[in-house]
């Protein structure tokens, strides 16, 4: 039984955060652990509020799944504060945990800030150096990087900054890439690149893409697979879970996690 860890933040409208690491694990038949950071009120119309867990009580979820259950890969999302992210990384570093994927969730799709602003520095001082991984949209990588990103040799330039940090393999996602046919994602694992290329369908229900696309990769390292394989995994799990559109609430609605197996026809 694999075992995977997401450390992030509650969604209470169930589209983002640690819901949809978890239904993201389950679907790809990973055993799903959690370590909240954050409770947010939250829908498809935005966040209504945030309430940060303790960073006590965040490690003692982290020690609690590490000490009995052990973990296989992680991942982490929303962590909202520099001592949340410090106490994390911590917490990596304590049990030399290898297979870790970032991803450095900023802004929800409603435009509300999930990172203060100290943070940003927090994550790359003291969480990058541990990221096996890291998974920014293209506004994120440019805030981490200081880069403008508009063609590809933008987003390898601004990969390469990345690993400077510490990081070994960086995905710059293309979901807001200025092609409206298509959206190409960037693999940069320190000397070579590679791109994943999906159709760009025509909806706003892509409320926890992110989320969902990380936790895919965190199961599939978690099974032992490639970075490659990975993340041609993720990529079509995302991307069936956008076109086979759910069409819940009012604004920016959810994927649907269950299309890629319904689609693909397949029991991993």
């Amino acid at each position: 039984m694999f075992k995977a860890l997401t450390i992030a933040g509650s969604d209470s409208g169930g589209g983002a955060g640690i819901q949809a690491d978890l239904k993201t694990f389950q679907e790809l038949e990973v055993f799903g652990m959690t370590a909240i950071t954050a409770v947010t009120a939250q829908n498809t119309l935005g966040v209504h509020g945030v309430q940060a867990i303790p960073k006590e009580m965040i490690a003692s979820q982290i020690d609690s799944v590490a000490l009995d259950l052990g973990v296989d890969a992680l991942k982490t999302g929303m962590l909202f504060s520099a001592e949340i992210i410090e106490t994390v990384a911590e917490k990596i570093r304590q049990y030399g945990w290898k297979k870790v994927v970032v991803d450095p969730v900023m802004i929800a799709k409603g435009g509300a800030p999930l990172l203060q602003q100290e943070a940003i520095i927090a994550v790359k001082e003291f969480l990058l150096p541990y990221a096996y991984i890291i998974t920014p949209n293209i506004p994120e990588a440019e805030e981490l990087t200081g880069i403008t990103i508009q063609t590809e040799a933008d987003k390898i330039e601004a990969a390469k900054e990345l690993i400077r940090f510490g990081v070994k393999n960086v995905i710059i996602k293309g979901g807001h890439d200025q092609d409206t046919n298509k959206s190409i994602d960037l693999l940069f694992d320190g000397k070579d690149s590679y791109t994943f290329t999906s159709h760009r369908f025509p909806t706003k229900n892509t409320h926890g893409t992110g989320c969902t696309f990380s936790a895919a990769i965190t199961a599939s390292l978690a099974k032992g697979l490639s970075v490659y394989d990975a993340v041609s995994i993720a990529k079509s799990f995302i991307t069936a879970a956008i076109e086979e559109d759910l069409e819940l609430g009012s604004g920016h609605g959810p994927t649907n996690h269950w299309a890629y197996k319904r689609k693909a026809g397949i029991r991993l």
